[in-house]
């Protein structure tokens, strides 16, 4: 699976809002993402949802969204020809669970890097992740940051790209709950994005 990351924490970057005025804490019942109007439009994020907000996991869900790109770059999602037909994508914001906020970018950035060589390990085409470290606005009001993750797959077929994103969706879950909490912590040093 094509994965990848990067950092936008400056000036007028988007910044994850955890708890927005439409916002449903998952936490406190998983199974309810599976009523979320996003889940009602592509049913295998209602699962991916209820699995990312579950107690074992060292993360959890804010926001996130479904859609239909007008374009795409099939090399980026290793397509060939015959399969670069229809394409869906999705987002999902990401926040560590209380106890191991990343109060520094850095640490988000060591979680992305680890997920993503998870995620490359996958022999999973036709699909992609990038995840966007970005500035969070928590409950209380504390400095913390958050991870953006993009999902984009495409397929001959609408059937058929559905198919791979939620095959995606899974492969990413997987990755996020591997191990306990702190396996997302380590400390890395971060590369320059700028270049």
């Amino acid at each position: 699976m094509e994965a990848d990351w990067e950092v936008e924490i400056g000036g007028d970057a988007p910044v994850i809002q955890a708890h927005w005025s439409g916002f449903i804490d998952l936490r406190v019942a998983p199974a309810r993402a599976r009523r979320l109007p996003e889940a009602a439009q592509f049913p295998a994020l209602g699962d991916i949802l209820s699995r990312l907000n579950s107690p074992s996991s060292p993360m959890w869900t804010s926001k996130c969204d479904v859609w239909h790109p007008d374009g795409f770059d099939p090399d980026e999602l290793d397509a060939p020809l015959d399969e670069r037909n229809c394409v869906i994508a999705c987002y999902i914001d990401l926040l560590p669970r209380g106890d191991q906020r990343w109060p520094d970018h850095l640490q988000a950035v060591a979680a992305c890097k680890t997920v993503c060589a998870r995620l490359r390990a996958a022999a999973l085409r036709r699909c992609r992740a990038d995840l966007i470290v970005r500035r969070a606005h928590l409950n209380p009001p504390v400095p913390g940051h958050g991870v953006t993750a993009y999902f984009t797959a495409c397929g001959p077929a609408s059937a058929h790209a559905a198919a791979v994103l939620a095959s995606a969706l899974a492969v990413f879950a997987d990755a996020v709950k591997i191990g306990r909490p702190h396996d997302l912590r380590f400390k890395v040093t971060m590369r320059n994005v700028g270049e």
